[in-house]
């Protein structure tokens, strides 16, 4: 990302897309190294860094952050208009700092000393893990996010902390942010194989928490999500929230680690069952594209008030059936009582005139069925409801 491009996200997003919700910008992987590429990670990279081994912005990229400001400037123009700035972090202290043997911030140790060079990364070159035995190691997380806080930064997207799963970094990382004074989300991946008996250790010291590794515009991508949300989804509460990971909806690739410059290779279908699946799962929705790049039909699918309330104005969110390639989803209305919502997903390859039994997403042939895609009402009057899918389509309705 660039400075300029994070401006434009911004700007876009507070017209069009905070009034349903969208609040938080957050600065990928990679903004405090002047020479990242596409396509992957440089070996060897030359990182910004202080005097303490604390990550700075590339000011090639980001050039209100020279002069020491950190990316103060940027958060507070993203604060101005109304939304919250976040940044990632990968676990651990940059490989750099350590070869350098940079002070810790505040305290008579090194950056070697507190190092755990055995605890590397498999995937990206750019860090050590810390060597939590040591004091000098949660020294250091406090530094980083004090330097973070003092940035206006609402939101960390950590990185490398859940495969394999680094409990004590995780604790180190969470009471850094309790000792902040700011409040501060905080967003683990990524989720590959990520157990469930993680879950009361990822509730007490994290916001949410990635189920899966990285997720692309494929539909077998899409497609594994059922099952882990199926499991997860009923864990999802104020408590922490289960993440299917970034929407990679519109025009992506412009500089990403897998595949060009493109728009999103999901059908118009896909697309869809992407969003109602995440929805009524209540993972939570970050989109992964460049907003003022993409198309109308994308921003369309990012700005449905009545679907988003699914995201927002549920309870009891689950899968009730799953027949072959036939799965349904309900929830129970919060903001309107007495009513449920019921998402239909179609997984085959060809399309499918499907028969529904009403029992099974909770409704009766007396209540009155909206699709909330197109608005249109159906009046089933019998015990079942017949719907027309396209191959790897959904629907998505309200009950009442």
């Amino acid at each position: 990302m660039t400075e300029q491009e994070v401006l434009a996200n911004a700007r876009f997003m507070a017209s069009q897309l905070l009034p349903y919700g969208w609040d938080t910008v957050v600065v990928d992987i990679c903004w405090y190294e002047p020479a990242a590429k596409a396509h992957g990670y440089n070996d060897d990279p030359v990182l910004v860094l202080d005097d303490h081994g604390q990550l700075l912005p590339a000011p090639n990229r980001f050039p209100s952050a020279v002069g020491g400001k950190g990316f103060a400037p940027l958060s507070a123009e993203i604060h101005e208009l109304g939304l919250r700035f976040g940044v990632h972090m990968m676990r651990g202290i940059p490989r750099q700092a350590v070869e350098r043997d940079l002070p810790v911030a505040g305290t008579p140790w090194t950056a070697r000393e507190i190092a755990d060079t055995a605890s590397v990364c498999p995937w990206n070159p750019n860090n050590y893990g810390l060597n939590h035995d040591h004091p000098g190691a949660q020294e250091y997380y406090d530094a980083q996010v004090r330097l973070l806080a003092s940035w206006g930064v609402d939101f960390i997207k950590g990185d490398d902390f859940l495969y394999p799963y680094q409990a004590r970094e995780i604790e180190a990382y969470s009471l850094a942010i309790q000792r902040a004074g700011r409040p501060i989300e905080l967003s683990l991946s990524p989720g590959r194989e990520l157990s469930m008996a993680n879950l009361p250790h990822l509730r007490k010291h994290s916001s949410m928490w990635r189920i899966s590794d990285d997720l692309w515009d494929r539909w077998e991508d899409l497609e594994a999500q059922f099952t882990r949300l199926a499991r997860w989804a009923l864990h999802s509460g104020p408590g922490g929230w289960a993440d299917a990971d970034m929407l990679p909806l519109g025009r992506i690739g412009i500089r990403a680690e897998r595949g060009d410059d493109r728009l999103c290779r999901l059908t118009p279908a896909e697309q869809r069952t992407m969003i109602n699946l995440w929805t009524i799962a209540r993972s939570p929705l970050m989109v992964g594209g460049d907003l003022p790049t993409s198309p109308p039909a994308t921003i369309d699918l990012l700005t449905n008030a009545d679907v988003l309330e699914v995201l927002s104005a549920t309870k009891d969110n689950r899968e009730v059936l799953r027949d072959g390639e036939l799965i349904v989803w309900t929830a129970s209305a919060t903001a309107r009582p007495g009513s449920r919502y019921a998402a239909v997903f179609w997984l085959g390859d060809q399309p499918r005139q499907l028969t529904i039994p009403l029992r099974s997403m909770g409704a009766t042939p007396s209540d009155t069925i909206t699709d909330l895609w197109t608005g249109k009402t159906l009046l089933p009057a019998t015990p079942v409801l017949e719907l027309e899918l396209e191959p790897h389509g959904s629907r998505m309705l309200r009950l009442d």
